[in-house]
């Protein structure tokens, strides 16, 4: 994969030219700054900022100004590849500012149709393929992949939220159903079941206007890891994807999935620290 082109598509349709993530929510840009503003269940942060050192001090207070006037903890997205060059001044002043740096995750894409095929998922979703020579992934044998229609099933995907990660599924509760009830064309979301138990589940953000599918919250419960489950979830979301139109997958991947997602097809274009503060 050629490098630059996914990735200053990636800065400029999913970040500086950035849509809303519903109608209850804002993308503005104030100064260098764009930050997306919306409910405390939704995605609240900076999405993107062009800053030197002269300007960083005052664009990081003026948007703890703002988020902290609403009651809201924000995220700010800094990516490897973001100016200025010395950016680990500016995650020192992020941190001098009192935001809380998160694990490091590298910025992962394929190409939709280059991810490996899925095949034999035993829920009417299967078929073959090898996803530009790769040999397919094989749902593990008893595992079905369904896909999420309702409060019930996001009551599924919860439930493996809540055991894979350890946190709390309110929110993700909360905001999966208003997506599935009000935008139903912008996200899908899967839980691989054993039987009548969850035991993986995802999410596929299908953002209108960028050419980038996200693949977000794939989870496996402590007992079913290294089976293949999170693989499938990657291939299955993937198809679907492409099946939307969508050119590219992206994730942002922790050290734990980077090894399975490199097998798939996914090439490392850059790494984000996701900088947070609470008020």
């Amino acid at each position: 994969m050629e490098h630059r082109t996914p990735l200053a598509l990636f800065d400029r349709q999913t970040r500086r030219d950035a849509r809303p993530d519903g109608p209850e929510y804002e993308v503005e840009r104030v100064g260098d700054v764009v930050r997306q503003t919306g409910p405390a269940h939704g995605w609240n942060g900076v999405l993107w900022s062009d800053l030197d050192e002269a300007r960083a001090g005052d664009a990081i207070a003026r948007q703890v100004r703002h988020f902290t006037a609403l009651g809201r903890s924000f995220e700010w997205k800094l990516y490897a590849h973001d100016g200025p060059a010395d950016l680990g001044d500016l995650g020192e002043r992020l941190r001098g500012a009192g935001f809380v740096p998160e694990p490091e995750e590298a910025l992962m894409v394929a190409g939709a149709t280059g991810v490996a095929g899925l095949r034999g998922d035993g829920g009417g979703s299967g078929g073959s393929g090898s996803g530009g020579g790769r040999a397919a992934v094989s749902v593990p044998e008893g595992i079905r992949i369904r896909p999420v229609t309702d409060g019930a099933g996001v009551e599924l995907v919860a439930e493996v939220h809540e055991r894979a990660f350890g946190a709390d599924g309110t929110h993700l509760r909360r905001r999966l159903l208003e997506q599935l009830t009000e935008r139903p064309h912008t996200v899908a979301a899967f839980v691989a079941m054993a039987g009548d138990r969850p035991v993986g589940s995802a999410r596929l953000e299908l953002p209108p206007g960028t050419v980038f599918a996200g693949l977000w919250g794939g989870g496996t419960v402590p007992e079913w890891r290294g089976r293949g489950v999170y693989r499938a979830l990657v291939a299955h979301r993937a198809r679907v994807a492409a099946a939307h139109g969508y050119r590219y997958v992206q994730v942002d991947a922790s050290d734990r999935i980077r090894p399975v997602l490199r097998r798939l097809g996914f090439t490392r274009l850059s790494t984000t620290t996701p900088y947070v503060y609470e008020p």
